[in-house]
């Protein structure tokens, strides 16, 4: 069976967010022959087509796309929609010539937050994911309430359901990463 290698990329900036928290569970439950890395994006800047070079740190991320088989987006909801720094890693991606480091890509969305657990972010990144021709899973999906007891202050799932539906979903992408190969 061959290796994968996904790529985690986290819409929270906090190294103690839930959503960090559910990449981090993530990589502990991935199927035999799958490895993950998570992006960081605090140093990031907003893309901006006026900045003739492409800074180091935008550099980094597009690197770390272009070595993934897939993606695994943790969407935190902002005011009902997709947290900026993730959508920035995306524009970012998205401006290589012909969509290249994402078109025909395989993602797995999860998101925990508030009331019903980012399912507003997650099906507004959906429609993002139509426009760069990414192939995002459909089952299982990942929506968890960052209030119910699901995690540590640190940010950490302690929640076996979690655990159980992210080694799921994990299965889910590295399959249809591989069948679409």
């Amino acid at each position: 069976m061959p290796e994968l290698h996904l790529l985690g990329i986290c819409g929270s900036l906090r190294q103690a967010s839930a959503n960090r928290g559910l990449l981090r569970a993530a990589q502990a439950v991935l199927p035999d022959h799958v490895t993950m890395d998570i992006a960081e994006l605090g140093d990031v800047p907003f893309y901006n087509s006026d900045i003739e070079a492409t800074p180091e740190s935008a550099k980094r991320l597009l690197a770390q796309i272009q070595a993934a088989d897939a993606l695994v987006l943790a969407c935190p909801e902002y005011n009902y929609s997709i947290a900026p720094a993730l959508k920035n890693a995306l524009d970012w991606a998205s401006r290589e010539p012909e969509n290249r480091l994402l078109s025909g890509k395989t993602v797995a969305i999860v998101g925990a937050g508030g009331g019903m657990g980012t399912s507003r972010s997650q099906y507004h990144l959906r429609q993002v994911c139509v426009c760069l021709n990414l192939h995002v899973i459909n089952k299982p999906e990942v929506f968890v309430s960052a209030f119910e007891g699901h995690f540590d202050a640190a940010g950490d799932v302690i929640s076996q359901s979690v655990r159980d539906q992210l080694a799921a979903q994990m299965q889910a992408l590295a399959d249809l990463t591989r069948k679409l190969a």
